[in-house]
Protein backbone atom coordinates (compact mmCIF):
# COMPACT_ATOMS: atom_id res chain seq x y z
CA UNK A 1 0.00 0.00 0.00
CA UNK A 2 1.05 3.62 -0.97
CA UNK A 3 1.37 4.50 2.79
CA UNK A 4 3.15 1.85 3.88
CA UNK A 5 5.54 2.05 1.36
CA UNK A 6 6.16 5.69 2.36
CA UNK A 7 6.35 5.00 6.34
CA UNK A 8 8.92 2.25 5.42
CA UNK A 9 11.43 4.47 3.05
CA UNK A 10 10.40 8.38 4.36
CA UNK A 11 10.42 8.82 0.52
CA UNK A 12 7.17 9.64 -1.98
CA UNK A 13 6.79 7.31 -4.54
CA UNK A 14 7.07 8.34 -8.16
CA UNK A 15 4.25 9.43 -9.92
CA UNK A 16 3.80 10.54 -13.30
CA UNK A 17 5.63 13.51 -14.57
CA UNK A 18 5.39 14.74 -10.51
CA UNK A 19 5.96 13.20 -6.93
CA UNK A 20 2.58 13.15 -4.83
CA UNK A 21 1.68 11.58 -1.81
CA UNK A 22 -1.60 10.54 -2.73
CA UNK A 23 -2.89 8.15 -4.77
CA UNK A 24 -3.39 9.88 -7.80
CA UNK A 25 -6.10 8.98 -10.38
CA UNK A 26 -3.15 9.56 -13.42
CA UNK A 27 -0.71 7.26 -11.80
CA UNK A 28 -3.67 4.74 -10.72
CA UNK A 29 -4.87 4.72 -14.80
CA UNK A 30 -1.02 4.17 -15.85
CA UNK A 31 -0.83 1.27 -13.36
CA UNK A 32 -3.74 0.10 -14.94
CA UNK A 33 -3.85 0.56 -18.37
CA UNK A 34 -0.12 1.46 -19.16
CA UNK A 35 -0.42 4.62 -20.80
CA UNK A 36 -1.51 8.28 -20.91
CA UNK A 37 -5.25 7.74 -20.75
CA UNK A 38 -7.55 11.05 -20.52
CA UNK A 39 -11.37 11.93 -20.75
CA UNK A 40 -13.62 12.97 -23.62
CA UNK A 41 -16.56 15.06 -21.86
CA UNK A 42 -19.72 14.38 -24.13
CA UNK A 43 -23.30 15.95 -23.44
CA UNK A 44 -26.07 13.86 -23.47
CA UNK A 45 -28.85 16.59 -23.31
CA UNK A 46 -30.06 15.38 -20.08
CA UNK A 47 -31.86 17.56 -17.17
CA UNK A 48 -32.08 17.05 -13.53
CA UNK A 49 -34.70 16.36 -11.10
CA UNK A 50 -33.81 19.26 -8.67
CA UNK A 51 -34.72 21.37 -12.12
CA UNK A 52 -37.43 19.89 -13.78
CA UNK A 53 -40.22 20.19 -11.26
CA UNK A 54 -39.63 16.59 -9.37
CA UNK A 55 -37.77 17.70 -6.40
CA UNK A 56 -37.19 21.65 -7.53
CA UNK A 57 -37.61 24.02 -10.00
CA UNK A 58 -34.14 26.33 -8.89
CA UNK A 59 -31.62 23.28 -8.62
CA UNK A 60 -28.51 23.56 -6.14
CA UNK A 61 -27.72 26.69 -5.96
CA UNK A 62 -24.08 26.47 -6.62
CA UNK A 63 -25.03 25.20 -10.23
CA UNK A 64 -25.53 27.13 -12.89
CA UNK A 65 -28.87 26.71 -15.79
CA UNK A 66 -27.20 24.85 -17.44
CA UNK A 67 -26.03 22.43 -14.94
CA UNK A 68 -22.76 21.05 -14.47
CA UNK A 69 -20.19 20.48 -17.54
CA UNK A 70 -18.35 23.20 -19.05
CA UNK A 71 -16.20 21.51 -20.74
CA UNK A 72 -18.88 18.79 -22.60
CA UNK A 73 -19.64 18.72 -25.61
CA UNK A 74 -22.77 20.83 -27.33
CA UNK A 75 -25.30 18.79 -26.43
CA UNK A 76 -27.37 19.62 -29.73
CA UNK A 77 -24.51 17.58 -31.40
CA UNK A 78 -25.04 13.74 -32.72
CA UNK A 79 -22.45 12.01 -30.37
CA UNK A 80 -19.98 11.16 -32.97
CA UNK A 81 -19.44 14.72 -33.65
CA UNK A 82 -18.76 15.63 -30.37
CA UNK A 83 -16.27 12.80 -29.78
CA UNK A 84 -14.12 13.77 -32.74
CA UNK A 85 -13.87 17.53 -32.04
CA UNK A 86 -12.67 17.20 -28.75
CA UNK A 87 -10.39 13.72 -29.71
CA UNK A 88 -9.10 15.88 -32.21
CA UNK A 89 -7.81 18.38 -29.53
CA UNK A 90 -6.89 16.42 -26.74
CA UNK A 91 -4.62 14.28 -29.35
CA UNK A 92 -2.81 17.10 -30.17
CA UNK A 93 -1.03 17.21 -26.61
CA UNK A 94 -1.36 12.99 -26.33
CA UNK A 95 -1.55 11.76 -29.57
CA UNK A 96 -1.32 7.69 -28.06
CA UNK A 97 -3.20 8.36 -25.45
CA UNK A 98 -6.56 6.11 -24.39
CA UNK A 99 -10.31 7.40 -23.88
CA UNK A 100 -12.45 7.32 -20.94
CA UNK A 101 -16.12 8.31 -22.38
CA UNK A 102 -17.70 11.28 -19.75
CA UNK A 103 -21.35 11.88 -19.30
CA UNK A 104 -20.67 15.46 -16.82
CA UNK A 105 -23.35 17.48 -17.67
CA UNK A 106 -27.14 17.66 -15.07
CA UNK A 107 -27.95 14.06 -14.16
CA UNK A 108 -26.89 11.65 -16.48
CA UNK A 109 -29.40 8.50 -15.60
CA UNK A 110 -32.56 10.73 -15.68
CA UNK A 111 -34.25 9.79 -17.93
CA UNK A 112 -36.46 6.75 -19.66
CA UNK A 113 -34.19 3.69 -19.55
CA UNK A 114 -33.92 3.21 -24.08
CA UNK A 115 -32.40 6.50 -24.01
CA UNK A 116 -29.84 5.75 -21.62
CA UNK A 117 -29.43 2.65 -23.43
CA UNK A 118 -29.24 3.93 -26.93
CA UNK A 119 -26.78 7.10 -25.71
CA UNK A 120 -24.20 4.63 -23.92
CA UNK A 121 -24.52 1.64 -26.44
CA UNK A 122 -23.60 4.06 -28.77
CA UNK A 123 -20.82 5.87 -26.88
CA UNK A 124 -18.71 2.93 -26.58
CA UNK A 125 -19.06 1.99 -29.69
CA UNK A 126 -17.32 5.00 -30.84
CA UNK A 127 -13.57 4.11 -31.04
CA UNK A 128 -11.73 0.84 -30.07
CA UNK A 129 -9.21 3.03 -28.26
CA UNK A 130 -12.42 3.52 -25.40
CA UNK A 131 -11.53 2.32 -22.02
CA UNK A 132 -13.98 3.16 -19.26
CA UNK A 133 -17.50 4.80 -19.64
CA UNK A 134 -17.87 7.31 -16.38
CA UNK A 135 -21.02 8.44 -15.76
CA UNK A 136 -22.14 11.62 -13.62
CA UNK A 137 -25.16 11.38 -11.81
CA UNK A 138 -27.03 12.10 -8.75
CA UNK A 139 -27.47 9.49 -6.04
CA UNK A 140 -31.55 9.84 -5.97
CA UNK A 141 -31.26 9.11 -9.85
CA UNK A 142 -30.65 5.52 -9.72
CA UNK A 143 -33.91 3.07 -10.43
CA UNK A 144 -33.47 -0.47 -9.93
CA UNK A 145 -33.73 -0.51 -13.92
CA UNK A 146 -30.83 1.63 -14.38
CA UNK A 147 -28.66 -0.33 -11.95
CA UNK A 148 -29.36 -3.28 -13.39
CA UNK A 149 -28.46 -1.66 -16.93
CA UNK A 150 -25.56 -0.15 -15.86
CA UNK A 151 -24.59 -3.84 -14.36
CA UNK A 152 -25.19 -5.58 -17.28
CA UNK A 153 -23.17 -2.60 -18.72
CA UNK A 154 -20.42 -3.14 -16.78
CA UNK A 155 -19.55 -6.55 -17.56
CA UNK A 156 -18.52 -5.61 -21.65
CA UNK A 157 -16.89 -2.17 -20.67
CA UNK A 158 -15.96 -0.77 -17.33
CA UNK A 159 -18.41 1.39 -15.91
CA UNK A 160 -17.90 4.42 -13.43
CA UNK A 161 -20.27 6.55 -11.43
CA UNK A 162 -19.46 9.52 -10.21
CA UNK A 163 -21.83 10.75 -7.71
CA UNK A 164 -22.26 14.58 -5.88
CA UNK A 165 -21.93 14.14 -2.18
CA UNK A 166 -20.52 17.56 -1.42
CA UNK A 167 -21.29 17.93 2.41
CA UNK A 168 -23.12 15.69 4.58
CA UNK A 169 -24.00 18.14 7.19
CA UNK A 170 -28.23 18.35 6.80
CA UNK A 171 -28.36 22.16 7.17
CA UNK A 172 -25.73 22.90 4.59
CA UNK A 173 -27.27 20.73 2.32
CA UNK A 174 -30.72 22.09 3.13
CA UNK A 175 -29.49 25.62 2.63
CA UNK A 176 -27.76 24.74 -0.39
CA UNK A 177 -31.18 22.96 -2.00
CA UNK A 178 -29.32 19.85 -2.82
CA UNK A 179 -32.57 17.66 -2.62
CA UNK A 180 -30.92 14.63 -0.65
CA UNK A 181 -29.34 13.71 2.19
CA UNK A 182 -26.36 11.47 3.21
CA UNK A 183 -28.67 8.34 3.64
CA UNK A 184 -29.55 8.63 -0.16
CA UNK A 185 -25.90 8.78 -1.27
CA UNK A 186 -25.04 5.78 1.53
CA UNK A 187 -27.73 3.52 0.01
CA UNK A 188 -26.52 4.41 -3.86
CA UNK A 189 -23.04 3.62 -2.82
CA UNK A 190 -23.98 0.08 -1.45
CA UNK A 191 -26.48 -0.44 -4.54
CA UNK A 192 -23.52 0.33 -6.70
CA UNK A 193 -21.10 -2.05 -4.85
CA UNK A 194 -23.12 -5.17 -4.93
CA UNK A 195 -23.25 -4.60 -8.91
CA UNK A 196 -19.51 -4.09 -8.86
CA UNK A 197 -19.48 -0.74 -10.41
CA UNK A 198 -16.69 1.65 -9.49
CA UNK A 199 -17.90 4.38 -7.66
CA UNK A 200 -16.62 8.36 -7.19
CA UNK A 201 -17.69 10.35 -4.75
CA UNK A 202 -17.83 14.25 -5.06
CA UNK A 203 -17.70 16.85 -2.14
CA UNK A 204 -16.60 20.44 -2.38
CA UNK A 205 -14.63 22.39 0.14
CA UNK A 206 -15.61 25.99 1.52
CA UNK A 207 -19.55 25.40 1.66
CA UNK A 208 -21.23 28.71 3.08
CA UNK A 209 -21.50 28.74 7.20
CA UNK A 210 -18.83 25.17 7.04
CA UNK A 211 -16.10 25.55 9.01
CA UNK A 212 -12.78 23.17 8.61
CA UNK A 213 -13.98 20.32 11.14
CA UNK A 214 -16.49 19.83 9.14
CA UNK A 215 -15.08 19.75 5.91
CA UNK A 216 -13.25 17.51 7.15
CA UNK A 217 -16.23 15.32 8.72
CA UNK A 218 -17.58 14.89 4.92
CA UNK A 219 -13.77 13.68 4.55
CA UNK A 220 -13.80 10.67 6.36
CA UNK A 221 -17.53 9.74 6.11
CA UNK A 222 -16.19 8.97 2.96
CA UNK A 223 -14.14 6.12 4.57
CA UNK A 224 -16.87 4.23 5.84
CA UNK A 225 -18.32 3.66 2.67
CA UNK A 226 -17.24 1.19 -0.53
CA UNK A 227 -16.28 4.16 -2.80
CA UNK A 228 -13.54 3.33 -4.83
CA UNK A 229 -12.81 7.76 -6.11
CA UNK A 230 -13.26 11.01 -4.79
CA UNK A 231 -13.08 14.35 -6.30
CA UNK A 232 -12.91 17.50 -4.21
CA UNK A 233 -12.58 20.71 -5.43
CA UNK A 234 -13.44 24.46 -3.75
CA UNK A 235 -16.63 26.12 -3.82
CA UNK A 236 -17.13 27.76 -7.12
CA UNK A 237 -19.24 31.30 -6.80
CA UNK A 238 -20.40 31.38 -10.35
CA UNK A 239 -22.58 34.05 -12.44
CA UNK A 240 -26.25 33.32 -12.93
CA UNK A 241 -26.57 31.26 -10.21
CA UNK A 242 -28.92 31.49 -6.94
CA UNK A 243 -25.26 31.45 -4.77
CA UNK A 244 -23.88 34.08 -6.84
CA UNK A 245 -26.58 36.28 -6.35
CA UNK A 246 -26.03 35.75 -2.72
CA UNK A 247 -23.00 36.10 -3.09
CA UNK A 248 -23.03 39.70 -4.70
CA UNK A 249 -25.53 41.07 -1.71
CA UNK A 250 -23.72 39.56 1.41
CA UNK A 251 -20.50 38.90 -0.03
CA UNK A 252 -19.88 35.97 2.05
CA UNK A 253 -16.63 34.64 2.79
CA UNK A 254 -14.57 32.07 0.74
CA UNK A 255 -11.84 29.89 1.42
CA UNK A 256 -8.64 31.61 0.48
CA UNK A 257 -5.59 29.23 -1.46
CA UNK A 258 -3.82 28.86 2.23
CA UNK A 259 -7.15 27.58 4.10
CA UNK A 260 -8.21 25.46 1.02
CA UNK A 261 -4.23 23.96 0.83
CA UNK A 262 -4.32 22.92 4.35
CA UNK A 263 -8.03 21.32 4.44
CA UNK A 264 -7.49 19.38 1.13
CA UNK A 265 -3.95 18.32 2.91
CA UNK A 266 -5.47 17.27 6.23
CA UNK A 267 -8.00 15.67 4.06
CA UNK A 268 -5.75 13.36 2.32
CA UNK A 269 -4.27 12.31 5.79
CA UNK A 270 -7.46 10.97 6.33
CA UNK A 271 -8.72 9.14 3.66
CA UNK A 272 -8.11 5.54 3.20
CA UNK A 273 -5.21 5.05 1.14
CA UNK A 274 -6.84 3.06 -1.52
CA UNK A 275 -9.50 5.75 -2.70
CA UNK A 276 -8.52 6.88 -5.74
CA UNK A 277 -8.01 10.57 -5.61
CA UNK A 278 -9.04 11.92 -8.80
CA UNK A 279 -8.93 15.68 -8.54
CA UNK A 280 -7.94 18.13 -6.02
CA UNK A 281 -8.72 21.17 -7.74
CA UNK A 282 -11.74 22.07 -9.90
CA UNK A 283 -11.70 23.98 -13.30
CA UNK A 284 -14.29 26.93 -13.41
CA UNK A 285 -15.15 28.62 -16.19
CA UNK A 286 -12.99 31.83 -15.92
CA UNK A 287 -15.33 33.89 -18.16
CA UNK A 288 -18.43 33.14 -15.35
CA UNK A 289 -16.24 32.60 -12.16
CA UNK A 290 -16.95 35.36 -9.11
CA UNK A 291 -15.02 33.92 -6.64
CA UNK A 292 -12.70 32.68 -5.66
CA UNK A 293 -9.95 33.60 -8.17
CA UNK A 294 -7.25 31.67 -6.60
CA UNK A 295 -9.02 28.63 -7.89
CA UNK A 296 -8.12 29.36 -11.57
CA UNK A 297 -4.60 28.68 -10.76
CA UNK A 298 -5.11 24.92 -10.70
CA UNK A 299 -1.39 23.82 -10.74
CA UNK A 300 -0.26 26.63 -8.43
CA UNK A 301 -3.15 25.05 -6.10
CA UNK A 302 -1.72 21.09 -6.59
CA UNK A 303 1.89 22.78 -6.11
CA UNK A 304 1.03 23.96 -2.70
CA UNK A 305 -1.02 21.02 -1.66
CA UNK A 306 1.99 18.63 -2.53
CA UNK A 307 4.59 21.28 -0.85
CA UNK A 308 1.96 21.71 2.49
CA UNK A 309 2.24 17.36 2.81
CA UNK A 310 6.02 17.17 2.16
CA UNK A 311 6.57 19.83 4.69
CA UNK A 312 4.64 18.26 7.19
CA UNK A 313 5.26 14.59 6.32
CA UNK A 314 1.82 13.77 5.70
CA UNK A 315 0.85 11.14 3.00
CA UNK A 316 -2.68 9.78 2.23
CA UNK A 317 -4.26 7.75 4.96
CA UNK A 318 -1.46 8.60 7.49
CA UNK A 319 -3.51 10.21 10.52
CA UNK A 320 -5.82 7.42 10.39
CA UNK A 321 -5.69 5.26 13.51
Amino acid sequence: MIGKQLLENGETMNYPNKQHRYYALDYYLKEKFGQKVFKISLNGNFTCPNRDGTISTKGCFFCSAEGSGDYAGDRFEPLEKQFSTIKNIMEQKWPDGLYIIYFQANTNTYGPIEKLKDLFETAIKLDPKIVTISIATRCDALSPEVLDYLENLNTRIPVWVELGLQTIHPQTMEFLNLGYDSETFKNAVYALKERNIETIAHIINGLPGENKEMMLETSKFLNHLPINGVKIHSLFILKNTILGKMYEEKNFPVLTLEEYVEIVSEQLANLREDIIIHRISGDAPRQDLIAPLWSLKKFVVMNEIDKRMRALNYFQGCKIK
